[in-house]
């Protein structure tokens, strides 16, 4: 087996195979590997629909060989080290495999040993999470007869910073539905201090907060789960702020706050993988260290990144990595071809789609000064004037077009 490539690619999720697939539109004779140890390539955006009944699950999966770009190699193996002084990428059948130009792009680790509790809690009986099992998170919204419905964020960084609301949103849509809104206290507990980071969407968030009456808890960060008696165990920073207090049951121990719970909806915390964090490629936050225009690796100059294990400071979506990509192409074929990058920055994009019910969306796109940035294209082709507000259209747009995109243009190096 070859073990020499000019290209290689870590990682063969959403960010390595629209890479792979955009280098060899545009320069055919590339010599491209992907080392990926799955069979399997996930549209995790359509989860928060899966967990709230509107999408099947298995129309989130094809089979990896039929996402790999035919001109690219599958190393199907897992990488457990990188020696970039000598352009060397060592996996976990012992091989060793060496490159000119390397994009690390792995994704993300869900580390459920971060809360304590949590590994044997997480997806049984009314402890469920989309990050892990969407499957599970609807049987227990189906299943819930009523009380109090706790949903949690943990601190940044996670993927897609919406994800963690856009649940609790669909849930409470549904209890409403099912006539269990009176029977129901919906909690939203957020480790953070504002419900996003872009002002038109948290005004227009707070509106839909305070006219569903759900209970929001800021500065919140869960530590414990219980699961035999049922509390959830929160650091909670004194004089915190909430919106819609409700009543619920609280206790009190080892300095944490306890909120007991009937159904509980978590995001795992989300770290780099073990193989990132030890390696030189990382900076002091323990992410892959490149400059933020560029994706350039900082030390590395043959070495770039995109995606969410690097250390850009926006949100990790697969909407950034549709702008992260071609910038890493650019500069990557510049400097082959030229030895130098080309002009094409990155400015930071990424997009969250704010699901607020069934049929009902708000999409979030912003820059890295967290500047409201709606595409024009995309809202005329919409025919909607403000994306900030609920819209029907928006929907649509998540839940039939953004798949098809995915699947037939994206993950095929069509930029769009």
């Amino acid at each position: 087996m070859k073990t020499h490539h000019q290209i290689i690619i870590v990682g063969g999720g959403t960010a390595g195979i629209m890479t792979a697939s955009l280098l060899l539109k545009k320069s055919p004779l590339l010599d491209v590997a992907i080392i990926e140890p799955s069979d399997t390539h996930w549209y995790q955006p359509a989860w928060t629909l899966v967990g709230a009944g509107s999408f099947n699950y298995n129309r989130t999966k094809r089979p990896m060989v039929s996402v790999i770009p035919k001109n690219a190699k599958w190393i199907r193996d897992s990488v457990v080290s990188f020696d970039p002084e000598n352009n060397i990428v060592i996996t976990g059948s012992f091989k060793n495999y060496s490159y000119d130009y390397l994009i690390v792009c792995p994704g993300l680790k869900l580390d459920t040993s971060l809360v304590a509790g949590l590994p044997n809690a997480i997806d049984k009986g009314v402890v469920c999470s989309n990050y892990t099992n969407p499957n599970h998170t609807w049987q227990v919204i189906k299943n819930f007869k009523g009380g109090t419905a706790l949903f949690t964020q943990p601190p940044k960084p996670y993927k897609c910073g919406g994800a963690p609301q856009k649940i609790m949103y669909l849930a409470d849509d549904y209890f409403k539905k099912h006539n269990l809104k009176d029977k129901t206290k919906v909690v939203f507990a957020t480790s953070g201090d504002a419900l996003f980071s872009v002002t038109e969407i948290t005004e227009t968030l707070k509106k839909i907060v305070n006219r569903r009456g759900i209970n929001v808890k800021f500065e919140h960060e869960l530590k414990k789960i219980d699961s035999k008696n049922q509390i959830a165990w929160f650091k909670v920073t004194e004089g915190f702020k909430e919106m819609n207090p409700t009543e619920v049951e609280l206790h009190d121990k080892d300095k944490l706050v306890g909120i007991k719970y009937d159904m509980l909806h978590l995001v795992p915390p989300n770290t780099a993988p073990d193989f990132i964090k030890n390696s030189p490629l990382v900076d002091n936050s323990k992410w892959v260290d490149i400059d933020p225009y560029t994706l350039q690796h900082r030390k590395y100059p043959n070495i770039f990144s995109l995606g969410d294990v690097s250390n850009l400071p926006t949100s990790k979506t697969g909407a950034a990595i549709r702008k992260q990509a071609p910038v890493v192409v650019y500069n990557l074929i510049n400097l082959i071809e030229l030895k130098k990058l080309s002009n094409k920055t990155y400015n930071g994009y990424s997009s969250c789609p704010f699901i607020t019910g069934y049929g009902k969306m708000v999409l979030a796109e912003f820059d890295y000064d967290k500047n409201f940035t709606p595409d024009p294209k995309l809202m005329k082709r919409l025919f909607i004037k403000d994306s900030s507000q609920e819209h029907w259209r928006l929907w649509v747009l998540k839940k039939y077009i953004l798949p098809y995109l995915y699947w037939n243009k994206l993950l095929k190096g069509i930029e769009i």
